[in-house]
This record gives structure tokens, C-alpha cells and sequence, in this order.
């Protein structure tokens, strides 16, 4: 599965085009024994519409990477005998859960969907054109023309995903994330010890025998400075605004730094200068890889009353092991399940 986190998209700016109405028709009967027959032009049909729909099947916004351009088919011209032009296909553009729909000129939010299955009209087709036999006047019984349709719309599209996940994970890098995530759910991330192994962001479902499933998502590392742009956490940070709390990682027996308080406020700070609204969003901390340290039990206890102390709750766990996993899939449901 590896190929899928580097096809990750979450931007992509794409054209679309509405059909065009098609064109009336310019036709008089010349049925047998019916001289001097009238008009009997048909209207042209209707254009096809833009339509997009948000699915659970997609992942990311990689089909748009290379498609860009989607039309609606143009409505069919009017015929003789009265006889309407076929109306154009709509065109239905598939989306993931969690994307927004944005006007690439002007900014303006034209959809944020959020739910599997919602679809929006963009934007009508044109109208069909009116055949000559609208046009027929008691000075002009024999009108020799017909209305062009109405062309279609165009418009600019830039498309922003933003995950749904009602649980966020959090931490530096090789803090344990994936490790986390695959114990609480079923998801199967990448996971390694080097720095910067996920390259996007991962989902997961937490199944409860009684309850709805809880999906959860674990973001790439952030590192100190990931604010100016150095790292790749601050680029995915957007999937965890619509989460209702976070799950803030951190490794207990990190080398670089030994100190778990330094590493928790590095994270605090990069989301407060990158996001500014995610500081303000309910956290629980994780002190993970409890196994390396067994009998330093009384500093864990030390650490996690500081957190506490700070306003936060604390468990400690061991992600590798599963210590404490079962403990924190109780607290998830309460906290997240009504």
C-alpha cells in the first residue's frame, strides 16, 4: 500500500463547463394534401448540468492531477414535426468526503461537503432554443428562422481537501503515531524509525461492539520551525480542523531531546503560528513507549500530573506493546460517542 500515500493529493484547480442549449429548429410540414403547411420547428434541448457528489470511495484529490477539464454534453437541435431536441447529459464529478468547492477568481466557498453521498448543481446548462414555429404572427405565418441556444457556463474550480476525522493524532516525528493508530484501529500505515515517514495523512476506524465507529486520523510529524515551512506536518494540518479533540503523542524516551515537556510545546507552538484555532481544541496526552523505560514508573506519574496540572488529561501507553491501548479506547469513547 505504499504507492497510496505518495499519490496523496489534498489541492487542485480544475475547469468546468456546463452544456449548451441547443438550437431550434426551422422547419414547415410538407405532409401530403396539406398545402401551405405551418411551422413545425422544434425546440432545441436543454444542456447538461455540473453536478458534484462527495463519496467515501475516494481518498484524495489525486484523479485531478491529471484531468482537468470536465464538460457537460450540449443539448441535441430541435426537429421538424415539432419534435424537441434531446436534452444534454449532466456531467457528475466525484469527489472525496471532507472537499471544498471554491470559485479559483474570486475565493467564494461554493460547497463544503461533508457528508457521503451529498451532491450539489454547480452550474445549469443553457437553455434550448426555441423552434420557428414560436415565432409565427398573423404577419408572418412562414418564419424562416429559430433561436440559438444559450451557451453553457465556465468556471474555474479549486478544490480543497479537508479530511473528516473525529479524532486527530498528533506529535513529532517517530513519536509513535502510526504505531498508535494501527493498535487503535484498522488501518495499516507505513511505519519506520526515521524521520518523516508519513507523507500523508493516514485514517483509521475504531470499531465499538455498541457504539458508531470512531475514524481517526494521524498527521505527519511536526517539527520545530514547520510554521516557516520546514517539515511536512504544516502542510496537513488542515485535516485535523474539523476533528472534535486531539491525541498529542509524545515519546518518553526520545534521544534528541529527553524531555517530554520541550517536545509537547514545540507542538503547541507550531500549531498555534500554522493553525491558530487548533490550540483552542480539546487534547489528551499520550506518553508513549512506556516499555523502554519499566521501571521508571514513578517519573511517567511525575510527568503526567504536570500535564494535568497544565489542564490536559494523561495516559501512558506503550503503542508497540498495547499497555494502556484498551484503557485509552474506553476514554476515546466516552469522550467522542454519546
Amino acid at each position: 500500500m505504499a504507492h497510496k500515500y505518495m499519490r496523496f493529493i489534498d489541492e487542485a484547480e480544475i475547469t468546468v463547463k456546463s452544456g449548451d442549449g441547443g438550437p431550434g429548429c426551422v422547419s414547415f410540414n410538407r405532409e401530403r394534401f396539406v398545402p401551405r403547411g405551418g411551422p413545425d420547428g422544434g425546440n432545441g434541448g436543454k444542456g447538461g448540468n455540473v453536478l458534484i457528489k462527495a463519496t467515501r470511495k475516494l481518498y484524495s484529490l489525486y484523479d485531478f492531477s491529471s484531468k482537468h477539464h470536465f464538460k457537460a454534453q450540449n443539448g441535441r437541435s430541435g426537429r421538424g414535426k415539432n419534435r424537441s431536441g434531446k436534452r444534454g447529459s449532466d456531467i457528475e464529478i466525484l469527489v472525496p468526503v471532507g472537499t471544498m468547492v471554491k470559485d479559483r477568481e474570486t475565493g467564494e466557498l461554493l460547497a463544503d461537503l461533508v457528508h457521503d453521498n451529498q451532491q450539489i448543481l454547480l452550474m445549469e446548462g443553457g437553455q434550448g432554443g426555441k423552434g420557428n414555429k414560436h415565432f409565427a404572427t398573423s404577419t408572418n405565418r412562414a418564419p424562416r428562422f429559430a433561436q440559438e441556444g444559450q451557451k453553457g457556463k465556465e468556471k474555474r474550480l479549486k478544490l480543497e481537501l479537508k479530511l473528516i476525522a473525529d479524532i486527530g493524532i498528533i506529535g513529532l516525528p517517530n513519536s509513535g503515531k502510526s504505531t498508535l493508530l494501527s493498535r487503535l484501529s484498522n488501518a495499516h500505515p507505513q511505519i519506520a524509525d526515521y524521520p518523516f515517514t508519513t507523507l500523508a495523512p493516514n485514517l483509521g476506524v475504531i470499531i465499538y461492539d455498541d457504539k458508531q465507529p470512531l475514524t481517526i486520523a494521524d498527521i505527519p510529524g511536526l517539527v520545530e520551525g514547520a510554521s516557516n515551512g520546514r517539515g511536512l506536518g504544516h502542510r496537513f494540518l488542515q485535516h485535523i480542523e474539523r476533528t472534535s479533540f486531539l491525541l498529542h503523542v509524545l515519546d518518553i524516551y526520545n534521544p534528541s531531546s529527553g524531555d517530554v515537556l520541550k517536545d509537547f510545546y514545540i507542538v503547541q507552538e507550531e500549531l498555534k503560528l500554522s493553525h491558530p484555532s487548533l490550540i483552542q481544541k480539546d487534547q489528551v496526552v499520550l506518553i508513549n513507549k512506556i516499555d523502554l523505560s519499566p521501571n521508571n514508573n514513578k517519573s511517567i506519574e511525575e510527568i503526567c500530573r504536570s500535564f494535568n496540572d497544565l489542564g490536559y488529561g494523561c495516559l501512558a501507553i506503550s503503542a508497540l506493546t498495547g499497555e494502556g491501548v484498551e484503557e485509552l479506547k474506553q476514554l476515546l469513547k466516552d469522550k467522542a460517542l454519546p
